[in-house]
């Protein structure tokens, strides 16, 4: 049974790609999630945003997904990931905004 996961694709005025990821990111759909964060990244030419504000859950294999384009991506994530973010290390290689 696939964990229910709602992903947004949008833009920043100044064209900077932007994820919305909604519900939990599990191995159960992280197929869909890794798809559409390298999409994502593939539509730009600097920066990724990755909106985890609304993810209550974020296993190890979403983290690897997020792994992948650490040198380019900035997170939004809820107080609740800031631990797993920090101590999986992504904290330290790219930009984490705890709202």
């Amino acid at each position: 049974m696939t964990t229910p996961l709602t992903l947004t694709d949008q833009r920043r005025p100044d064209g900077t790609p932007v994820l919305v990821a909604e519900g939990e990111i599990d191995m159960s759909n992280v197929g869909e999630f890794r798809a559409s964060v390298d999409r994502a990244a593939a539509g730009g030419d600097g920066r990724l945003v990755v909106d985890l504000t609304a993810v209550d859950y974020l296993d190890s294999a979403g983290l690897a997904a997020l792994f992948a384009h650490a040198d380019r991506l900035e997170l939004i994530a809820p107080p609740l990931l800031d631990p797993v973010l920090t101590v999986s290390g992504l904290a330290d290689l790219t930009t984490v905004r705890i709202a």
